[in-house]
């Protein structure tokens, strides 16, 4: 009953780790974005896992049969090969993540040394029944010099490990936490393999490679999935400047013409606000990071400011901004404003006011943007809203933020950004 358990788990983990190294492949071949490099890397380090998988089934379904001898032995000889490649790609891949060139690496030339030595000990192996043999009716026998043929398999596995462990600073950290998973574990089983053969052990070393790679292949890809969200974001940003309402600009260039004459003191300074929202919109452009909350309440104060000196008594603008000790992705407040008045703004009305508040909460930093307006219609809520959902998208990739949207009491919007 133990012997079909142990081979029930045995059987179980090479064909789960065979389906892992075939998903692996797969989606090295299929992934989108990808770089050739990368692609080529992760093929044939999959290909060569699943060929490993492959082996140990062809021994399994071979062992103990002496007419199989010559098979079994050559399996044995693969599966003592194919696990010391996979340790030497490691040491290219991680001088590649590190931008280094591995045709000029000193690790890369010692761990190349050392595994020609380790395959000439293969070799000669096959001759000689110092390492290991194999005997007539398939069973494995251990020689006196097997564990100076590990010798140089931990040598490898050692000096990446220390390579590793030297570049963490240039490794992130679930790429560097992947490494240690590839490595510790097969150091570990190859060191107690070399004095007390256990074959399971280094099965589960290998078993923790392809583990370790695939958790690299799709951090990857969630990586590059984030760059590009944050990417098209930022392009998205810079549309919205680049579309500013040509109306606002021909409204405030006529309204600056006519002001020279009749007050030319307002004039100055409505040209000034107009210049600081336009000099704010074109620098958002390049902002990468979060700016202080100061900042994009000055562009919205000089924006509103503008749009004043049209309306005149029509709009009507608090300020409640004690706190302001914070950050927000750039073009978060000043488009919320530009919205309220855009929607809000009826001449034939009420005057339209805009409640601007900050306040430290539990919850983080809260910024409100309140509006007395037609007023919020639940029906529309979940509908697309170019502007918002752009907001939105910033605010939760950049600063974990979050943007609601909701009906103000009395008729009306309110609008609430909080951010960690």
């Amino acid at each position: 009953m133990i012997d079909l358990r142990l081979y029930m788990a045995y059987y179980s983990t090479v064909g789960a780790m065979l389906l892992l190294a075939v998903l692996g492949f797969g989606l090295a071949v299929g992934m989108p974005g990808m770089d050739r490099w990368n692609k080529r890397f992760f093929m044939c380090f999959f290909a060569i896992l699943a060929l490993v998988m492959s082996t140990f089934f062809v021994e399994l379904v071979i062992y103990g049969d002496p007419a199989m001898l010559q098979v079994e032995m050559a399996v044995g000889f693969l599966q003592s090969l194919l696990p010391s490649i996979l340790m030497t790609m490691l040491t290219i891949y991680l001088l590649h993540r590190c931008g280094e060139d591995w045709r000029k690496s000193a690790l890369l030339r010692a761990v190349l040394a050392l595994w020609a030595v380790y395959f000439a000990i293969l070799v000669a192996a096959q001759f000689s029944t110092l390492f290991y043999s194999y005997t007539s009716d398939g069973q494995l026998y251990i020689g006196p010099l097997f564990p100076l043929s590990m010798a140089p398999l931990a040598a490898v596995l050692a000096l990446n490990l220390a390579g590793v462990i030297r570049r963490r600073d240039k490794l992130t950290k679930r790429l560097f936490y992947a490494f240690l998973i590839f490595l510790i574990p097969m150091t570990i089983a190859v060191i107690v393999h070399a004095f007390v053969p256990v074959y399971l052990l280094i099965n589960v070393g290998i078993v923790m490679t392809g583990v370790s790679m695939f958790i690299v292949i799709v951090s990857d890809q969630i990586e590059q999935y984030v760059r590009l969200q944050q990417e098209t974001a930022r392009q998205r940003a810079s549309i919205a400047v680049l579309q500013m309402r040509p109306h606002f600009i021909h409204n405030t260039m006529t309204s600056i013409y006519y002001l020279c004459d009749q007050d030319p003191e307002v004039a100055k300074q409505v040209t000034m606000d107009f210049n600081t929202y336009l000099r704010k919109n074109l620098t958002a452009i390049t902002k990468d990071d979060t700016i202080p909350f100061a900042e994009e309440l000055e562009h919205t104060r000089a924006y509103l400011a503008v749009e004043q000196a049209q309306f005149a008594s029509k709009l009507v603008v608090d300020y409640d901004t004690p706190h302001t000790q914070f950050h927000v992705p750039p073009l978060t407040l000043q488009p919320l404003a530009e919205n309220a008045v855009k929607h809000g703004m009826n001449p034939n009305t009420v005057p339209l006011r805009v409640c601007i508040r900050t306040r430290k909460t539990e919850a983080g930093n809260e910024v409100v943007v309140e509006d007395n307006g037609p007023g919020f219609d639940p029906a529309i809520a979940n509908e697309p809203h170019t502007t918002l959902a752009n907001i939105r998208q910033r605010l939760a990739m950049m600063c974990d933020g979050t943007l609601d949207i909701a009906p103000r009491e009395g008729g009306g919007t309110v609008v609430k950004v909080t951010v960690t």
